[in-house]
């Protein structure tokens, strides 16, 4: 997909969501707002709608994408609603977690949005413009990260327009977004027993001490890709990657915290959250940097600093051009 025009930014008020919602139907691509990071919108139901969301990404087809429902309603219409599921989602939605379960036959998605798996990746998000936007259609929207597959995911506006413009038909600006990385997501299987897929802003070892009073199972071995953002290679800002840093060498571009001062960084005051704001806008500044690497500091891997990590570790891995997110 070749860029052919410039793409519409629009406030994300009520005259842009309706905007927005009008595009969709037709079956379009849009840029949203989430308490995440930003998501580029098509309508679930339609396959040639879908096809435009890897088109304009370069993604995949191996690699599912998450459908973004107004409510446990809605999700129940697209995949084997159980009581383990409603048990997952009863504090966290809306809220950044997905869960993949098994999917309905009768679900109505277009096939490329499971890759042809027997799960869903259904997401409820607690954003204000993405619920307004959700209860202005009739369909479900899939929604993968606004970003050119395998590169770093956008938490502004700016950040889509850097590498989708032309690409998209709008962007809806909302601003910043809160979380600054992408959804927990979590697997539950036939048997009710929980797998994290990918870490993010819920913590799902305390969630599932909370319900159940003893730890999550560790994650299995030589896993299949079952959801987005686990593949090795992933939000990788175009230079070398190197971790754990205090001193960078003179042609590194420092990404600091905490004590460790950097050209820019995550958090001056040691403060997790906002580091996990300020991850990939930090990333952005780097990969915009004259200089030709990258160093970032150590941060601790409690809460949600173990998304961080996790970013920053497939950030650093050697790029597979087959990568997606």
């Amino acid at each position: 997909m070749d860029r052919k025009y410039v793409t519409e930014k629009v406030l994300a008020d009520a005259a842009g969501i309706a905007r927005a919602a009008e595009i969709l139907h037709a079956g379009g691509l849009v840029a949203v707002p989430t308490e995440t990071v930003y998501g580029l919108a098509a309508r679930a139901d339609r396959e040639e709608a879908v096809a435009r969301i890897f088109a304009a990404k370069g993604r995949p087809s191996f690699n599912p994408l998450i459908v973004h429902v107004g409510d446990e309603e809605q999700a129940a219409r697209y995949a084997r609603w159980s009581n383990a599921a409603q048990t997952a989602v009863e504090t966290a939605w809306p809220g950044p977690l997905t869960v993949v379960i098994p999917s309905r036959p009768d679900a109505g998605l277009a096939p490329a949005v499971t890759a042809g798996l027997p799960t869903v990746a259904l997401r409820c998000p607690a954003h204000p413009a993405m619920q307004q936007l959700l209860a202005a259609v009739d369909f479900p929207l899939a929604a993968p990260s606004a970003n050119r597959s395998g590169f770093i995911s956008p938490t502004s506006a700016d950040h889509v327009l850097a590498s989708l413009d032309g690409r998209i038909d709008l962007v809806l600006d909302a601003g910043p977004t809160e979380a600054g990385v992408e959804s927990s997501i979590l697997a539950i299987r036939d048997d009710g027993s929980w797998e994290e897929l990918r870490a993010g802003p819920i913590d799902l070892d305390a969630l599932h001490r909370q319900y159940f009073g003893k730890d999550m199972p560790a994650p299995g071995e030589g896993r299949t890709l079952e959801a987005p953002g686990q593949l090795a290679s992933h939000y990788a800002p175009g230079k070398p990657l190197r971790l754990g840093v205090t001193r960078p060498e003179t042609d590194e571009f420092m990404i600091g915290f905490g004590a460790t001062r950097g050209d820019v960084t995550l958090s001056a005051g040691g403060d997790l959250g906002e580091a996990a704001r300020n991850l990939y806008a930090c990333l952005h500044k780097a990969a915009g940097s004259q200089k030709p690497r990258i160093a970032v500091a150590q941060v601790p891997g409690e809460g949600v600093g173990k998304a961080i990590n996790d970013r920053l570790r497939r950030a650093a891995a050697p790029v597979d051009q087959s990568s997606g997110s």
